[in-house]
């Protein structure tokens, strides 16, 4: 089974690079941007196919590892 992690700072953390990437399309020509977050995604391959103990198995590691939910927040997607 296949799953896909979103992971992006959560509304109110200061997010430096996507202020980066709004100045540098706006020097670009790209008007009208007002705002970019930036975040990141990860997929798995697991050889889990059970969907609930898939879903529980990435939570998991979201909440170990993949993000740091202090200042992030997750979105877990199983695709297969």
């Amino acid at each position: 089974m296949k799953a896909r992690v979103h992971v992006m700072l959560k509304n109110g953390v200061l997010d430096p690079q996507g202020e980066a990437v709004r100045h540098a399309l706006g020097t670009l020509g790209f008007e009208g941007v007002n705002s970019v977050r930036q975040g990141k995604v990860i997929e798995l391959e697991l050889d889990e196919t059970n969907r609930e103990t898939a879903e529980a198995q990435v939570t998991k590691m979201c909440e170990d590892l993949l993000a740091n939910t202090v200042i992030e927040s997750y979105n877990v997607e199983l695709l297969s």
